[in-house]
């Protein structure tokens, strides 16, 4: 299939009511509305095709931007040539795809997270700061988590909101599993305060870190 081909299938599995809860939610105009399950099933067709994937992600269209990071081979892809895909990234839906199936799965995933975190670009910091989370759940103690938390202290009020969230999440992260920086990390998330109010369904965490930390400590027992 063609770029062209492929584009107008997505477009003609968008959703009006869809696309409109999609860009209150952030997302550019340049989507058409599409269930991520029928985004799935269409990768499912294609398989692997690095090079379609390439010429889907140029589109800027958000839907074939997901598509692409199902399709792309991340190991064809060079540190550099994944760095600006990652700032060229057109929202936080597609940013977090990326992040999942694509730098989760490149060799040089540790060196850009540290590229990441030094960077002033949006999508590279929430990049970073994802990765960072991700190591912490895994406990890694090679992380200077202390010196983190001095700068989450600092940073996080200020942050953008894309990055913010995967900041949060490395907060929440060193508050679940390190109980010695337990106490602080819960009450920097008190005193900063963010997503208070954040509304969630029944039956999920919220993202605010004195509730999220103190659900995840009781149930690990």
């Amino acid at each position: 299939m063609t770029v062209h081909e492929i584009l107008a299938q997505l477009e003609s599995l968008g959703d009006k009511a869809r696309r409109a809860h999609n860009t209150k939610a952030g997302a550019p105009d340049n989507q058409f509305g599409v269930k991520l399950g029928d985004i799935r099933a269409v990768a499912k067709n294609i398989k692997t095709d690095h090079e379609l994937a390439l010429q889907l992600w140029d589109t800027g269209n958000v839907e074939a931007q997901l598509l692409a990071t199902l399709v792309i081979k991340p190991t064809s892809l060079s540190a550099d040539e994944l760095d600006k895909l990652t700032r060229s990234t057109t929202c936080a839906r597609v940013a977090d795809w990326l992040n999942s199936y694509v730098v989760a799965q490149h060799p040089e995933k540790e060196a850009l997270r540290v590229k990441w975190m030094k960077a002033k670009d949006r999508w590279a910091a929430r990049a970073g700061w994802h990765f960072t989370a991700s190591r912490v759940n895994k406990g890694a103690d090679d992380i200077d988590l202390p010196a983190l938390l001095d700068r989450i202290e600092k940073e996080l009020p200020k942050a953008m909101p894309e990055v913010q969230w995967t900041m949060n999440n490395t907060l929440a992260a060193i508050g679940i599993h390190h109980p010695k920086l337990r106490k602080r990390a819960v009450a920097m998330g008190e005193k900063i305060g963010l997503y208070r109010d954040w509304p969630v369904s029944k039956g999920c965490t919220p993202p605010y870190v004195p509730v999220w930390v103190d659900f995840m400590v009781k149930r690990q027992g």
